[in-house]
């Protein structure tokens, strides 16, 4: 089946069978690797990328469901090429990762928690990547990585609110 995913903001038409799923479509026909095929089960989040903005495991979708639907990866989170997101500046900061293995579905859920409360209370953002599982940082570091992020979009954010919304 013929599927048209629009990937990062550019519309990819991929061939993939039926039970192909996202995840192998991301990494297999778009050269996506961001996305870590982990448990294959949906438990451990390795997986996660946004779709239509909210969180989802993509080894449990597959492709052809998300014809039409807006992704994003890891890979386009930040504004340009070789550019980071304030968010993934944040994890490298605060040395929110270590092995690198959970931090694409652990950036990319903070990052949708991040667009629905720019004000995450400690609580707000452990519910939020409870579903992904870190072997390596304890998840302190990750936590303090997503309120450092919090407070830097805050203040970027600022002189616009102060200005009626204007840039």
């Amino acid at each position: 089946m013929k599927v048209a995913l629009l990937v990062n903001g550019a519309v990819r038409e991929v061939d993939v069978e039926p039970r192909k799923t996202l995840l192998d479509t991301l990494r297999e026909d778009l050269s996506l690797t961001g996305a870590h095929a982990g448990c294959e089960h949906g438990v451990c989040g390795a997986c996660t990328v946004l779709v239509d903005g909210a969180p989802v495991r993509s080894c449990l979708m597959f492709a052809v469901q998300a014809d039409g639907l807006d992704i994003t990866t890891i890979e386009g989170l930040a504004s340009a090429p070789g550019e980071l997101s304030v968010l993934q500046d944040s994890f490298c900061e605060t040395h929110g990762l270590q092995c690198g293995f959970c931090t694409p579905g652990m950036i990319l859920a903070s990052h949708a928690l991040l667009e629905a409360n720019p004000a995450p209370t400690r609580a707000d953002i452990a519910e939020a990547i409870s579903g992904n599982i870190c072997r390596c940082t304890g998840y302190g570091q990750i936590v303090e990585a997503v309120e450092l992020a919090a407070e830097r979009l805050r203040l970027a954010n600022a002189p616009r609110a102060a200005a009626g919304g204007r840039p």
